[in-house]
């Protein structure tokens, strides 16, 4: 009796123990999701990441007079960083350092405004002369028979007339102005550049501010990553990557612009092209504008030369040496400088700076590739990341 009442107690307790679930650690996986609802979730996740992606270009266009001076003036601080360390190591204190650098350097950038005065004033009282010329331009033109566009335009023109009057309804012309379109397009340029030097002026005292924190705002940052020492190595390592990639491609691309407008006021003073200086400048100053930058010079180039001389020839010499000069040392020195690990893929970059361009205009044709090159720093070391540092990089 005994040895039955105790093969019915195991019995009743393997019983039990199969009834209830296993505490395994087989037990604490999740089940297996069919095909279908592994679809489903990565469907999900995709509508996610990109609802969140449209919500931050949205808030980046909306939020532009905010962001751009912000980011701007952060950068220009990289740049100027090791100087007003320079300036510490010597003894001086960091806000005292700070302001001089920031002084030193608006005081540069007025000197080399102050040096082509003259020859911004002689190019200034030269538009009527130019004005008239390619008026005179424009009106051989007209008068040139007329080429395929111009028969395909005057056919579209006969096409609407006709369609105008089988509906009964009489075409009238649409009088057009184009001194009111001109003086609209330079009051609303007045207006931009007002709110560039605005700007302008709003990034330079971030920059002052960042430089005279010194390494206050990067611990602020380390602690935000988290308790884990891991974590903060990470954090530590990205901050550590960023100052290093922004120093050495702001100062690459500020000696490289230099060389440009000194080759560029070389050249042209030996094209006999007049504001030689004037043009060299402000080729060095849009360079920082990738692409876009190089064509606006030329293209201003082009047009001064093609006034001055009035032969087609010295314009395309004029634009020629530009674009030499700025791929010769641009596109060869720079990378050079610059080193492998500073380069990017190509077409990456300029679809990137084209997006910044859109998001941002001119402030983010200049700020888009320093914002992939942090971008970039930041994915090298983030798994999660890890895809776009692959599209990045070179």
């Amino acid at each position: 009796m005994p040895l039955v009442s105790t093969v019915s107690r195991s019995r009743r307790r393997a019983e039990g123990s199969a009834a209830r679930p296993s505490l395994g650690p087989d037990s604490a996986d999740s089940p297996a999701l069919t095909p279908a609802a592994e679809q489903k979730a990565t469907t999900i996740e995709i509508a996610v990441i990109a609802i969140a992606v449209v919500a931050v270009v949205a808030a980046a266009r909306i939020a532009e007079t905010f962001i751009v001076p912000v980011v701007a003036g952060m950068l220009l601080s990289y740049m100027l960083r090791p100087i007003v360390s320079i300036l510490e190591r010597a003894h001086v204190p960091r806000l005292g350092g700070a302001a001089v650098v920031v002084v030193v350097l608006v005081a540069l950038v007025s000197a080399s405004v102050y040096a082509v005065r003259d020859e911004v004033d002689d190019a200034m009282a030269k538009l009527p002369v130019a004005a008239r010329k390619l008026r005179q331009v424009a009106i051989e033109f007209a008068r040139a028979p007329p080429g395929p566009m111009g028969n395909v335009k005057a056919a579209a023109a006969e096409l609407d007339r006709a369609a105008a009057e089988a509906a009964g309804k009489i075409a009238a012309p649409q009088p057009s102005s184009p001194a009111v379109t001109v003086q609209t397009f330079i009051a609303e340029q007045s207006v931009s550049a007002l709110i560039v030097a605005v700007q302008t002026v709003v990034a330079v005292t971030v920059a002052f501010f960042l430089l005279a924190a010194g390494d206050t705002f990067r611990r602020k940052v380390t602690r935000l990553a988290g308790e884990p020492l891991a974590r903060r190595r990470v954090t530590v390592e990205i901050l550590n990557e960023i100052d290093e990639q922004i120093q050495r491609y702001l100062m690459t691309m500020f000696a490289s612009n230099v060389l440009i407008a000194l080759l560029v006021w070389g050249g042209l003073s030996l094209l006999h092209i007049s504001n030689a200086g004037m043009w060299g400048a402000i080729t060095g100053v849009l360079h920082f504008i990738p692409y876009a930058g190089t064509v606006v010079a030329a293209a201003g180039v082009g047009v001064s030369a093609f006034v001055q001389s009035g032969g087609v020839v010295d314009a395309i010499l004029a634009m020629a040496l530009i674009v030499c000069v700025v791929e010769a040392v641009g596109g060869f020195l720079a990378v050079w400088l610059q080193g492998r690990a500073a380069r990017m893929n190509a077409v990456a970059v300029f679809i990137g700076v084209l997006f910044f361009g859109w998001l941002w205009g001119g402030w983010g044709l200049l700020l888009g590739m320093p914002i992939l090159v942090v971008l970039k720093s930041i994915a090298d070391r983030i798994d999660a990341m890890r895809s776009i540092s692959e599209l990045l990089g070179a």
